[in-house]
């Protein structure tokens, strides 16, 4: 399958499609064949984290993908994250040679050479935090990363990276969708050169999360209003999911829509036929709730 897609510049030398796959929540027996599907119906954006527990599995899938495609390594771009530990879970944070450490375990798994971006998935390193960003530049450095970012950082976490007069992130990977913009987290990136990646897009549909075992946040009041979403994408002969991700797109966030149906799968990518107008863009600008659903940048529990 042929798809127009769009990039984003990460920074000199890299360059993020603007759709991904996502594979949280997809389990081991899954993954392969839902990433090797991915691949083969136009995704050029893998999304994982060694706290998914499955990079085997999607690793396995890359490969399926990339066969049944006849592309090469680098025609796939692949995110990878560190898991920086979190000591209100009892879970020490990791130091600097553990962080090296648990990138080269990850790329093993994944069965790359390198990640295209590498990520710390939460600011909960404490005072290890800093050491893990230097661990993430040195991994830039000596080619194990092409790109290196943050997830779920707020402005205080990327202000302590600039206090310490380090590089700061090509990327921070956090929750965005019309229920939470954070405007001005994302002026403070802009201003800052880096880029934003958008998690959770679909959260307001109704059916986001709603199978067992999921970890929905959601309340019935925020899925009382689902509607207007609806209506919206019916205007633009679009699914309601499209519609979500087009917003996305169009505000310069890259997507990362997770789907085992390989019909919506399609769709999911399918987003360069339509631009949402400015009256509802502008409309849109107007439900930002300022509440995260899938993680709290501002929780208290991340700081030092």
């Amino acid at each position: 399958m042929t798809v127009m897609q769009q990039y984003f510049r990460l920074n000199e030398d890299t360059e993020i499609p603007a759709v991904g796959f996502g594979t949280y929540l997809v389990s081991n027996d899954d993954a392969p064949a839902a990433v090797g599907s991915a691949i083969s119906n136009g995704y050029r954006h893998i999304d994982t984290a060694s706290g998914y527990h499955n990079e085997g599995a999607v690793g396995a899938g890359i490969r399926a993908g990339l066969e049944a495609t006849g592309l090469l390594r680098d025609a796939i771009f692949v995110t990878a994250k560190l898991w920086p530990g979190n000591p209100a879970w009892g879970d020490t944070p990791k130091t600097y040679d553990q962080t090296i450490a648990e990138c080269n375990a990850s790329l093993a798994r994944l069965g790359l050479d390198y990640a295209d971006l590498y990520l710390i998935h939460a600011p909960y390193g404490g005072s290890e935090r800093i050491a893990q960003w230097r661990a993430l530049i040195d991994l830039k450095k000596n080619g194990k990363a092409r790109s290196i970012g943050v997830s779920n950082y707020n402005e205080d976490h990327l202000e302590e990276i600039r206090k310490a007069d380090l590089p700061m992130p090509d990327a921070n990977q956090i929750e965005l969708h019309p229920w939470s913009q954070k405007p001005d987290l994302l002026v403070y990136m802009a201003e800052h050169g880096i880029t934003p990646i958008a998690y959770s897009s679909l959260v307001p549909l109704s059916t986001w999360r709603t199978e067992e075992g999921q970890d929905s946040a959601k309340t019935d009041a925020m899925n009382a209003d689902g509607w207007v979403f609806a209506e919206m994408a019916e205007k633009y002969g679009v699914s309601e999911a499209q519609f979500l991700l087009r917003w996305g797109v169009q505000n310069g966030y890259a997507v990362l829509p997770k789907s085992l149906n390989p019909k919506r799968m399609r769709q999911n990518i399918d987003l360069a036929g339509f631009e949402i107008d400015d009256a509802d863009i502008a409309s849109i600008r107007t439900m930002d709730r300022g509440e995260s659903v899938a993680w709290a940048t501002g929780d208290p529990s991340t700081a030092a």
